[in-house]
């Protein structure tokens, strides 16, 4: 894909893989809004971007705050009439076995993993529309586990990796679904495991000895956002440049239905008439 001139948001880009990921990206000739809490760390990117005679600019948000999301897609578009590419990269590892919830009183990993994700694609699905062909990237997990209906934000049998892996699915249960609403649209929607135990923050406060680089990782986000073997195809998920299958359960969709469902309730997008049918 040229990128000189694309318009390309990331999350969590201020550290990590992620920040790999806007610094090839800027070195290509996107223009890359570059997104994560701490400002001064994202004007260091930035600064790093432009140095390189790229083209970046900061937002900051915390995404474990639904109304920050809403702030961020909000400020995306007001700064611009395109956006070509959105991936879907900022998140909370498994680190720690004490339930934690966000702003808003959800399981917080489910809350910063999936449900900002799925919130800013809803609110700027106008603008990577109207960018066509545009893509959509959900950096998940090879670590998987079903969601539990009944206990979505895990009160019972809590832990992290529980947690993250729950989170890590329904991304992609996410992605599937989405690629079947955007069909026709030009805009694609695909999800990946970039590589297991990166050298970042996260994995270290983990307690794991990294066993891959971010720059292995970028490779597998960039193919996915990048590769012109990749137009037109859309709900998909990969193992690093390899496609594969996720979880049983990405790919019934019953349970992409009930998600959805779920998804627009908690986030506030579902109609009063849906949640009429509900009550």
């Amino acid at each position: 894909m040229e990128l000189k001139d694309k318009i390309i948001l990331i999350t969590g880009s201020t550290d990590g893989v992620g920040r790999v990921v806007a610094q090839r990206l800027g070195a290509a000739g996107a223009r890359v809004l570059v997104h994560g809490r701490d400002a001064t760390r994202g004007k260091t990117v930035v600064a790093e971007i432009e140095a390189a005679g790229g083209k970046a600019e900061f937002f900051a948000a915390d995404l474990a705050s639904l109304a920050e999301v809403r702030r961020l897609a909000e400020a995306v578009s007001s700064s611009t009439t395109r956006l070509d590419i959105l991936i879907n990269n900022a998140g909370v590892g498994t680190a720690g076995d004490k339930r934690q919830t966000s702003a808003d009183g959800y399981e917080l990993r489910f809350a910063v993993n999936y449900l900002a994700g799925f919130l800013l694609a809803s609110e700027l699905l106008p603008l990577l529309r109207a960018s066509a062909p545009a893509r959509i990237v959900n950096v998940a997990s090879a670590g998987q586990q079903a969601i539990d209906f009944d206990d979505v934000m895990l009160t019972h049998g809590y832990s992290g990796v529980r947690a993250y892996c729950q989170s890590k699915l329904a991304q992609i249960l996410f992605t599937v679904d989405l690629a079947e609403q955007l069909k026709g649209s030009g805009v694609t929607v695909n999800a990946l495991h970039p590589a297991s135990y990166m050298n970042t923050t996260m994995v270290r406060q983990a307690g794991v000895t990294p066993w891959s680089s971010v720059e292995t990782g970028a490779d597998a986000i960039l193919n996915l956002a990048t590769s012109s073997a990749l137009e037109g195809r859309s709900g998909l998920y990969f193992d690093g440049l390899r496609e594969s299958r996720a979880d049983a359960q990405a790919y019934d969709a019953r349970a992409r239905r009930q998600l959805r469902s779920l998804s627009l309730d908690l986030v506030g997008l579902a109609s009063p008439k849906s949640k009429e049918e509900k009550s």
